[in-house]
């Protein structure tokens, strides 16, 4: 067994070329903050100076559930070390711990001055993670996530942060009765996003990052986390952020916060968790053991599943932070970076739609039938009146094309919709609103959502088996980081394309063995059409 693993890891190590310098000696970092002393570690492997527990709030727990992050406790029982895991926020099912307000950072090693060069100080990247508003954690270990991207070229150089944010009932509670509340908030998990952007503009500089060169990015739930902190008036005027990438950004629908969608939820938790009739529901809620709002929330998580929201949990237009949908916010142009970079896959949609669509024989009330299309997107689109469904139908036909595919079933078809709607329009609408922005398609088979993932989040044999068009993808995306421009340190040759501005009509392509532009005008259509559309969405 022992041999076997060390066989395992050694062929993990020599399954991408670690593009590193000359080994040198670096001592572990120590880093002092306002707050305390924290203690990093160095990976000589990956040449990584890393520091992968770092509190940036107090604990969520007691009297501050439901609230915004609140500043993180005085370390005063000498130096902390940071090489060392932590929990994620509570998760769907039994895992997490309400002390979840940790973030992790990791660059190449850095000097600073007067040791170190002037002007020393790098871009610096904060990551959101994904699932579905619901779940997910910052923690990583080493090599880390992300790192394929850094790694694909000495070129770039900068400094990452993955933050822990709440989801599902403990970061998207709403309704009226938390607004109205004088020690609650909506949205604590945007806010929890929010406070560590400000965590990076009060101390980034102490890790060699430059506070006035942040780009934020996400895939699936992280990209829709960026939509909302890119569109977001708590944010606005305040330079919390210079650029963004979305990859494949699931953007919810986004009812208010007191909409009747809402309420039913908030009804819902406070009758599971027995709180119904309290005098205080909020501080009735706080006292109920976590493990009783999992399962009330996670109950409610399916309960919306192919209807009027994937999966219940998720960003809410409130009157502080969110105040607007992202349709009103694309169609005014105003956006909190001026640059960005958004991606989505082929069949991506597909993975969020009745499974039962794709057969005769169906299952779970739907089939493939053309019926069964029609009372799925009544429930999915309940709002659409007589004229939008007949315009939907229309660009979306029962056979027909889309980018790179033809299909013919109604699993395709309905892919389709959910993909665009929620996936890759939202992506669309981002680029073509910044002053530059630019859109990448991943086709590659499967192209389902996060297929992409292997070409730049985890060390893996694809990036050596298939450098091209992980140079290519990978490589824009670090030179994007880096530069604001993906073909600023663009790392394969001039017989692959560069990634054009949307703003030119085209997009990059990432095709198996090919890498390509093409016309973005299909996409722009139906986006068009659901912007047109958004008011009875809501989108």
């Amino acid at each position: 067994m022992a041999s076997s693993l060390i066989a395992h890891i050694l062929l993990l190590l020599s399954s991408i070329q670690l593009i590193i310098a000359s080994p040198v000696s670096v001592t572990a970092p120590t880093v002092t903050l306002p707050y305390g002393t924290f203690s990093g570690a160095y990976s000589s492997t990956y040449n990584l100076t890393y520091y992968r527990k770092i509190p940036f709030a107090a604990s969520t727990a007691g009297d501050n559930r439901f609230r915004a992050p609140q500043p993180p406790l005085p370390i005063t029982n000498g130096t902390y070390n940071t090489d060392q895991a932590f929990d994620m926020c509570p998760q769907r099912t039994v895992n997490g711990s309400e002390d979840c307000l940790y973030l992790g950072a990791y660059s190449r090693p850095w000097t600073p001055p007067p040791k170190g060069p002037k002007k020393s100080l790098r871009p610096v990247l904060l990551t959101f993670y994904g699932g579905g508003f619901i779940q997910g954690s910052a923690a990583f270990s080493i090599p880390p996530s992300g790192f394929p991207v850094l790694n694909v070229s000495l070129q770039n150089d900068y400094v990452v942060v993955y933050s822990n944010y709440r989801t599902n009932v403990f970061g998207f509670l709403s309704g009226k009765t938390i607004a109205r509340h004088g020690d609650a908030h909506l949205n604590t998990g945007l806010l929890d996003q929010h406070a560590a952007l400000v965590w990076i503009q009060q101390n980034i500089h102490v890790f060699g990052g430059d506070l006035a060169n942040v780009t934020i990015w996400g895939q699936s739930a992280g990209g829709g986390s960026v939509v909302a902190q890119t569109i977001a008036a708590g944010n606005r005027g305040r330079r919390l952020f210079a650029k963004a990438m979305a990859s494949s950004p699931y953007w919810p629908k986004t009812y208010r916060y007191d909409g009747a969608e809402n309420e039913a939820l908030y009804a819902a938790v406070v009758a599971g968790a027995g709180c119904a009739g309290a005098r205080d529901e909020v501080a009735c809620l706080r006292g109920v053991d976590a493990q009783t709002l999992r399962d009330v929330s996670l109950t409610l998580t399916t309960s919306l599943q192919y209807t009027t929201s994937s999966f219940a949990w998720g960003p809410v237009i409130d009157d502080a932070f969110l105040t607007e949908p992202l349709s009103a916010a694309v169609k005014r142009r105003e956006l909190n970076a001026e640059l960005l970079l958004t991606s989505y896959n082929l069949h991506e949609g597909e993975n969020f739609i009745p499974p039962g669509l794709n057969s005769a024989a169906g299952a779970g009330g739907f089939n493939s039938s053309g019926a069964s299309f029609d009372a799925w997107l009544h429930g999915y689109l309940p709002g659409l009146r007589t004229g939008d469904l007949q315009k939907l139908k229309t660009l979306y036909p029962a056979e027909g094309s889309a980018e790179e595919m033809v299909y013919n079933t109604t699993y395709a078809r309905a892919g389709l919709v959910y993909r665009d709607l929620q996936l890759a329009c939202p992506a669309y609408w981002l680029s073509a609103s910044a002053k530059k922005g630019s859109l990448m398609e991943y086709t590659i088979a499967p192209a389902k959502h996060a297929s992409d993932t292997i070409y730049w989040n985890q060390v893996n044999a694809v990036q050596k088996s298939d450098p091209r068009t992980y140079e290519a993808y990978a490589g824009a995306m670090a030179s994007f980081v880096q530069t604001g421009d993906p073909n600023a340190h663009k790392v394969t040759n001039e017989s692959v394309v560069g990634v054009p501005l949307i703003k030119s009509g085209e997009q990059f392509v990432i095709r198996s063995g090919e890498i390509a532009t093409e016309k973005a005008d299909r996409l722009e259509k139906k986006c068009a059409f659901w912007l047109s559309v958004a008011d009875r969405i809501p989108i």
